[in-house]
């Protein structure tokens, strides 16, 4: 499937796309790509809609000139889709993301519902902003209070992980991808809590094969990709969550008032500590219209389970066009 660049403002964005007719952004997550979409853009294109998945800001062909960490704050990721749109000259999109792109996709419909007319969020639930304070100082207390360990997201604030990933894109990926699938034993499986004293690729198996979803030839397209560029841009989306906070406090209390959807693998490792959130998901979306498990997936569930995903899409699509 080829990929072209589109220019915005703020930067240049890779996209793979296809298809004619109403508009459908696909947003990947941490550590993917474009590529993480392919089954989904064919499916919608078939279907008769414009599907386009771009690099996100940091990742893969997608450049500009924004490198500081506090460029990939949650805002200017939901500017750079609004950029998107108007690049590719409509005036309305459905957005769909997956991992963190699901945040990202869950604000663009929140804090843009006039340029998203509906949201579908995979894997990771609306989480609404909380009064109480920055997260990352909650999240780390919660973990120590539990004697868990760290969350992965504490230790991505720091360089360490980073500087480990990037040491061995190839080794990283496979671990990450073969510690959040559906098809790992439950025991090898990831939970996100990494024991003190280890790195989160030392608390996976170094048994760790690629996923049953996962080919060679793809997965050379990640490394590939994730070795030229690095995991510096990527990880700082984690490392601007406490900046986040700080810059949406006027969207305290605020919902979502798009139709919207969410799906989840049954054993994705993110139903740990996101898992709370699926139960208030329609409090914060009272226009949710389908809210799914899908049996035996994991976290990387466009991939997992694309038959399953590219279903939901095109009945939820279905349903805002009838």
């Amino acid at each position: 499937m080829p990929s072209r660049l589109i220019k915005t403002a703020a930067l240049s964005q890779q996209v793979i796309e296809a298809g004619e007719g109403p508009l459908v952004i696909l947003i990947h997550g941490f550590p993917e790509l474009s590529i993480s979409w392919r089954a989904q853009v064919q499916a919608l294109a078939n279907a008769g809609y414009r599907a386009v998945a771009p690099d996100m800001r940091g990742y893969g062909g997608t450049t500009g000139p924004g490198r500081r960490t506090q460029d990939h704050a949650l805002p200017q990721l939901v500017d750079d889709m609004v950029a998107l749109v108007a690049a590719l000259g409509e005036r309305q999109a459905v957005v769909v993301g997956h991992d963190w792109g699901a945040p990202v996709a869950w604000h663009c419909a929140l804090m843009r519902p006039d340029v998203f007319r509906a949201v579908v969020g995979l894997s990771v639930p609306f989480q609404p902003r909380v009064e109480t304070g920055p997260p990352i100082a909650a999240i780390k207390a919660i973990s120590e209070s539990a004697g868990l360990g760290d969350l992965y997201i504490v230790r991505f604030q720091d360089m360490t992980d980073q500087i480990e990933f990037d040491g061995d894109p190839a080794t990283a990926l496979r671990k990450c991808f073969w510690a959040y699938d559906g098809a790992t034993p439950a025991e090898a499986r990831s939970t996100g809590f990494i024991p003190r004293g280890r790195t989160l690729l030392e608390s996976v198996s170094d048994a760790a094969t690629l996923p049953p979803w996962m080919s060679a030839e793809l997965f050379a397209e990640y490394v590939a990709a994730f070795s030229a560029r690095g995991f510096k841009q990527p990880m700082d989306w984690y490392r601007c969550m406490d900046l986040n906070w700080e810059r949406t406090a006027d969207l305290q209390g605020r919902k979502i008032t798009v139709p919207a959807a969410f799906a989840v693998g049954e054993h994705d490792p993110v139903r740990h500590y996101t898992g709370r959130h699926e139960k208030t998901l329609g409090d914060w979306a009272p226009n949710l219209r389908v809210s799914q498990v899908i049996p035996g997936a994991g976290h990387w569930l466009q991939q997992e389970r694309p038959d399953a995903v590219n279903r939901l899409l095109l009945d939820f699509l279905a349903g805002l066009d009838a």
